[in-house]
């Protein structure tokens, strides 16, 4: 009955305003009188640091976002002028990319500008599983053997050292262009660009990867044409180009501010409007995967969650190589089979993830312990290494505390696990503890590792494992206020009743596009009732009925099934959601698209003192001392009570139904007329397992959840002969 946040993933709400705050905001009721806003749509600007009627005005209307000069990036201008030089020559070119969406993007767009060029170019994607990350010598010897004169890198190289040299010694012309942090010495290359280099002054670091290859382009674009202006050379990149800028951003998690957000609203708009083949096709494939309406809206949240998976999974899986190939098809009939041909691999991407997800959740469940370890630590053999990043984040999004996945994949499955077996993993993160600054304390016992603050990889010998473990833990217990991480999310502010309009979820599109930075307003509504609770979907989804001050309002819970949670109607529940507008035959209406929810504080605290109640009493029972007689009175049961109870469950287990959580069979009693409180239902059911009227089994998984089966009685069993009903009366007549 009590919430253990050791175990669950119960996540502090930040509430930046309350409906009260709000309505008391002078901030807030300026920019919504002199830009006739609502007020909520006005809260929202003021949390994303628009706190003017001109601030909010110039955000909404992207005014205050502008391309910067591409040159202004360091050694932008040399390397625009080697590569037009190297096209010139009829040099050999190769670009060298990563292989997530973020370098499938920027090789793309790369190549497809050199091509209208008619350069001689190709370009290199390694395999993830066999190359890993970033240059190798062997790799650049196999360019070499190839003819290669130029090699181009996108989303790497900023510290490829050793490889610069060996390129170099080859003869062969490098320009580095990347936007990943820089370590020690830059790379000796004709020209690095990355708007992290110490000595850059670049006004705009949060670059993706693609970004830098955006601004290359349009360096590039210039230097071809002298006569025209700046502006016009950047706009002809940006509408060519735009849309996979965008899904590269987008899916590299960057703020979505300054040029990154005019580059998205750019993109988005190209793809809604004139999508190029391959990006219709992928939007189609996915569509008919999904079963879902082809004319979705095309926004950030759809290329993050729909598009972007399809694109990653060709590196995780296969090759990324065949991601590329997609967005340079111009044949309709191609780039369906190769969208399919995404969509296939993705789909073995997840059943991969969800098969590790089952090994990981079940020993997670009966394995770890949650108040000694802070972080989950988990290694076995030839775990995918494409996929574990992405069962880490389910992992820690479940379980609402930090983890790491190793897998040690030897090339010969069939040989013994040795000491030095070098495992490879990944890891993700919570606000709280800095991943990398954790890895970096294990430095010693680590092969190498690298990342962001929530997000890392690592590789480790076998025989480093439990220290590695060790570690990670004592670090996470140093840097958790009380040694235990606690989630937290951000809350936009507070709904009422009277905000649930489709004025006010009309408003929000103006914010987009989202992302980092601008996330999709997340809103929270207090003390809703539930009406009604039912699956959809095929079981896959929940649709709420919720009212509040007598309005009523649906909310979809998606990829969520009734088992998955433990609300009835009549409860009385917080939400967090996302307010959307909901198209269905012609009519329009609101909904909320649930993110979260919990029992209100009201409900909560009366069943947590139900639960101590029984506790008490039962603590006592069970070590024969005294309780207080109106604690054992509020749990005795009478004849009656117990007569109801027992019907309803045998009732119940003729029709196949023999797993109840408490909460469901006080709803079903109540549903009924005949409400019986926890604690007294659950000493009812102690007695009927003690005297064999029914089996009842609790699940040492799942906390208040009993399997009932039901017993065959030849002849009639007193409730007299039940020493706790007998232990109750006399307790509660002293």
């Amino acid at each position: 009955m009590h919430f253990d946040e050791t175990k669950h993933n119960i996540k502090k709400w930040l509430l930046h305003a309350s409906a009260e705050e709000i309505s008391h905001n002078t901030a807030v009721h300026e920019i919504a009188e002199a830009l006739a806003l609502a007020l909520p749509t006005a809260q929202l600007l003021v949390n994303r640091g628009y706190n003017t009627p001109k601030e909010a005005r110039d955000f909404l209307a992207k005014e205050e976002e502008l391309f910067h000069d591409p040159f202004l990036l360091k050694d932008m201008r040399e390397a625009a002028e080697t590569i037009l030089d190297s096209v010139k020559r009829g040099d050999k070119i190769a670009i060298f990319g990563d292989y997530d969406v973020d370098g499938v993007t920027s090789v793309s767009i790369l190549y497809l500008y050199l091509s209208k060029l008619f350069a001689d170019v190709i370009y290199y994607i390694p395999c993830r599983t066999s190359e890993g990350y970033g240059m190798s010598e062997a790799s650049l010897r196999k360019l070499a053997a190839d003819g290669v004169n130029t090699i181009i890198t996108v989303d790497t190289g900023i510290t490829a050292q050793a490889e610069a040299l060996l390129l170099k010694d080859l003869g062969i012309t490098l320009v580095i262009t990347d936007h990943h942090e820089c370590h020690g010495e830059l790379p000796a290359a004709a020209a690095v660009v990355n708007p992290h280099r110490p000595d850059d002054t670049y006004p705009f670091k949060e670059l993706a990867g693609v970004g830098v290859a955006f601004k290359l382009l349009c360096a590039m674009e210039s230097c071809r044409r002298p006569e025209a202006s700046l502006g016009e050379c950047v706009r002809t990149v940006a509408m060519a180009y735009a849309d996979l800028v965008a899904i590269g951003t987008i899916a590299d998690v960057m703020p979505v501010r300054d040029e990154n957000r005019l580059i998205i609203a750019l993109g988005l708009q190209l793809i809604e409007r004139s999508p190029r083949e391959g990006v219709r096709a992928l939007l189609d494939a996915a569509a008919s995967d999904s079963r879902s309406k082809s004319t979705r809206k095309i926004s950030s949240s759809l290329i993050g969650f729909t598009i972007a998976p399809r694109i990653n999974a060709a590196g995780r899986i296969k090759n990324a190589s065949e991601a590329v190939e997609l967005f340079l098809e111009e044949d309709p009939k191609k780039a369906d089979l190769l969208a399919y041909k995404l969509c296939d691999i993705n789909r073995e991407r997840q059943n991969e993830e969800n098969k590790i997800v089952d090994i990981a959740y079940a020993r997670i469940d009966a394995e770890h312990d949650f108040q000694k370890n802070p972080v989950i630590v988990l290694a076995d053999e030839h775990w995918h290494h494409g996929v574990i990043g992405i069962v880490a984040s389910r992992i820690t999004d479940r379980y609402g505390c930090p983890s790491v996945l190793i897998s040690f994949d030897r090339e010969d499955k069939d040989s013994s696990p040795a000491r030095d077996d070098i495992g490879k993993g990944s890891g993700r993160s919570i606000k709280g503890m800095n991943l990398v600054e954790a890895l970096a304390d294990s430095a010693d016992i680590l092969e190498k590792f690298g990342g962001h603050e929530l997000a890392a990889g690592l590789s480790v010998r076998r025989e480093n494992l439990s220290a590695l473990c060790e570690r990670l833990n004592e670090y996470a217990r140093e840097h958790f206020v009380g040694g235990i991480p606690i989630p937290t999310v951000d809350v936009d502010c507070e709904l009422t009743a009277s905000d649930f309009s489709m004025r006010q979820a009309e408003e929000l599109s103006a914010l987009e596009p989202f992302g980092v930075e601008n996330p999709v307003p997340l809103f929270a509504t207090y003390r809703m009732t539930v009406s009604d609770v039912a699956p959809v979907g095929a079981g896959k989804h929940i649709r709420f009925k919720l009212e509040k001050d007598g309005v009523q309002v649906t909310a979809m819970y998606f990829r969520h099934g009734l088992s998955d949670i433990n609300v009835y109607p009549g409860d009385v529940i917080d939400v967090l959601y996302n307010l959307d507008v909901n198209e269905f035959q012609g009519k329009r209406s609101i909904q909320l698209i649930v993110r979260e929810f919990r029992l209100s504080h009201e409900i909560l605290t009366s069943e947590n003192e139900e639960a101590s109640l029984y506790k008490r009493v039962f603590d006592a029972f069970d070590n024969k001392t005294k309780i207080s007689p109106i604690d054992a009175a509020a749990v005795l049961p009478n004849r009656s009570e117990c007569g109801i109870v027992y019907n309803t469950l045998k009732k119940e287990l003729t029709l196949g139904h023999e797993v109840f959580s408490m909460r469901a069979l006080g709803h079903l009693l109540d549903s009924h007329g005949t409400p019986v409180p926890y604690a007294k239902l659950k000493f009812i059911l102690r007695i009927f397992d003690e005297l064999r009227l029914l089996l009842v089994e609790e699940n040492p998984a799942k906390e208040d959840v009993f399997v009932f089966q039901y017993v065959y009685m030849h002849e009639k069993t007193s409730l007299e002969k039940s020493e706790i009903l007998r232990w109750l009366r006399k307790s509660a007549e002293q």
